[in-house]
Formats: C-alpha cells, structure tokens, sequence
C-alpha cells in the first residue's frame, strides 16, 4: 500500500518554503505582474531556487542537485500553487529538468540545480504524454511552438524537432530563439511562441528522446496536479475564514445552512483531490506501473477540483470577490490556465479509459 501521508521531512520542507514565501512574496505581487508584465521576480526566485536550493529537487547529487524525489517537489508546487507565484517552477526545476535528467545533460544540470539558468520545454501548452508532435524543420515554416509557458524567462531550451524520421532532441541557449510574448489569461504563468534560428546541440535522439520528452511530460502532469491542489485548499480555507467573520443580517455568513453545504461538498472535493495527487507524486517517486492511471486521474480531479474552488470562493466572497484588490481573482485565473495545461481533462478522462481498457 502506497502511504499517501506527509512525511516529517515534507512538512519541514513546507514549513521552510512558506516562510520563505511570507518573506519574499508580497501579497499584492500576483496581481502586479498584471499591470506591470516586466516586474522583476529575480530576488523571489532566487529565494526559492538558490538559497532554499529546490531547484535542484530533481537532479542527482552527483549532477549537482539535491537527488530528492517528485513527493518533495510535490509539496513546493502546492505552497506554490497556494500563493500563485510568479515563477517558473514547473517548467524549468519540473519538465525541462527531467527531460535532461533522462537524458544525462550534465552540462547543463548544475547551473539548474543551483538556479542559475532556468530551461523551458520546446512544445505547447497543452501537449501531454504520448500527444505530441517534433517540429520538423524541412517544412516551409520556421520551426514554431506556440502558447509555450517560461520562454519568456529561459536561458535553455529543450527542443524535439523531426530529423531523418526520427526525434532529435536538441539543446538550445537564448542566442538560438526568438521569443515573442502573446496574451494571456493568467500573467503570473505567461505564454509565448519560440522560433528556433539555430541548431544547438543534440542532446538525445529516436527512442531516447522521444521517452525523455514522455517522461517530463508525465512529470509535468502529476505535479501539476500538487499545485491545484495547493490552489484549491487556499480558497477553501481562505472562504471558511471569511464565511466565519462576514456578518449579514446579524449574524456570520458561515451559519447559514446554504453556505455550510457549499463548503462541505467543497472540502469532499478538494479532499479527493488531494488523494489522487498525493498518490500520483507517490507513484512517479517509486516508478511505480500504475503511474500513468494515476497522473491522468490526477488531472481529471485537480483541474475541475482547482477551477470549482476558485469559483466558489469568488461566489462565496461577494461583492469584495469580484474587486481587483482582492487576490481570489489570480487564483480563478490560475485555475483555469493550469485546467488546458499538459492536456485538458477530457483529454485525460479519454486517456484513462484506454489505459483501463474501458469500452462503450
């Protein structure tokens, strides 16, 4: 049996990250990256990459990082995900890192490990495991990837291009990219196209490759799901609190039985939530057979988990909900952003029903 609960050296890493967090992080910055895009979050990441070291969670020692494993990244991405930081932790320190991880780039690892260069994974938004596509550079077009997320603050880039029929998966620093912002809906996690002008180096090719790819996609996936989560229990425990001091008609908004049972069913929600991304960090942790049925479960339960929690806190908070001041907002936006990330939940549900050899 899988143990799904918290270690102690998980809870002191929690508690280490969200003190940082408190520290570096003020509370009006989400909402800042909105009216200003080019805010400097440098200090905030280096708080978090280099000082805390995490980084390098995922690369082995001997590469320079700490060889912890997916349980610990798990629960940065949910403290993370609680304060919706501006960061790109995902996509470098999570999906790029493991693609060369598996691939054995040591070049690049340390300075990843150790937060001095940030890497990004060369492919949409939306792909996920076993659905995406190498670019192929022979087609009229310039080899583009759209509504890619943290182009904008990479120095490295992972990119699977088509050579020879096969998957060459090739390395490529700022200098190889043109990198060109386009609009998004949640500008604490923006979106960007990435145009290759140069070769880089290949780092891994065929099926090598194609599995590293796989593989960061996975990973991507079943830690995502920790950072909906994280978002999910902010606006429920964030809502309870407000339900408990609000008063209308004399007396808390939280007695009256409509709001009970919409909390209530909230935390069955979130609840279950928390056990299928508990369970698919556990899984990616131990290599365990079962993990791709439980990162596809993950999404299907943290992706509509973080968007009803968020909506319900915008509902439940009133009035003050739907001000800018407030930051229910950044997370709704998070929530919906991350429900089309690394493959949207009918995608996912559809997944499922192969890997379960479910039939109509």
């Amino acid at each position: 049996m899988t143990d799904l609960l918290y270690t102690d050296v998980e809870e002191s890493l929690r508690d280490s990250l969200r003190s940082t967090l408190r520290r570096a992080l003020p509370d009006d910055l989400p909402a800042r990256v909105y009216d200003e895009p080019g805010t400097d979050v440098s200090a905030l990441w280096r708080a978090v990459a280099s000082d805390l070291g995490l980084a390098g969670l995922l690369v082995p020692e001997e590469h320079g990082g700490l060889g912890a494993g997916p349980r610990e990244v798990a629960v940065v991405l949910e403290e993370l995900g609680r304060t919706v930081a501006p960061l790109p932790y995902l996509t470098s320190a999570v999906v790029a890192t493991t693609a060369l991880v598996r691939v054995g780039d040591t070049e690049s690892l340390a300075a990843l490990a150790a937060g001095e260069q940030v890497a990004a994974l060369v492919l949409p938004w939306t792909a996920r495991r076993g659905a995406w596509h190498a670019v192929d550079p022979s087609t009229p077009v310039e080899p583009v990837a759209g509504a890619l997320v943290g182009a904008q603050t990479a120095d490295l880039f992972v990119v699977p291009v088509l050579r020879d029929g096969a998957t060459s998966l090739r390395l490529l620093s700022r200098d190889d990219v043109e990198v060109e912002a386009i609009t998004s809906l949640d500008m604490t996690r923006p979106l960007a196209r990435v145009r290759a002008t140069g070769e880089g180096r290949e780092i891994a090719r065929g099926v090598e490759a194609d599995a590293a790819v796989d593989a960061a996609l996975g990973a991507g996936q079943a830690l995502l799901a920790s950072e909906q989560l994280g978002l999910a229990q902010w606006c429920l425990e964030t809502t309870v609190e407000y339900a408990k001091t609000r008063v209308q008609f004399a007396r808390p908004i939280g007695s009256f039985q409509a709001i009970k049972h919409r909390l209530a069913d909230l935390y069955l929600v979130v609840v279950g939530a928390q056990a299928a991304a508990r369970y698919a960090a556990a899984t990616l942790a131990q290599d365990d057979p079962d993990e791709h049925v439980a990162q596809a479960l993950a999404q299907v339960s943290c992706s509509d988990a973080a968007v009803r929690a968020a909506e319900e806190a915008l509902q439940l908070h009133g009035g003050i909900g739907m001000t800018w001041e407030h930051p229910v907002h950044t997370r709704l936006k998070r929530a919906k952003s991350d429900q089309l990330a690394l493959g949207t939940p009918q995608r996912h549900r559809a997944d499922l029903a192969v890997l379960l050899d479910l039939t109509l």
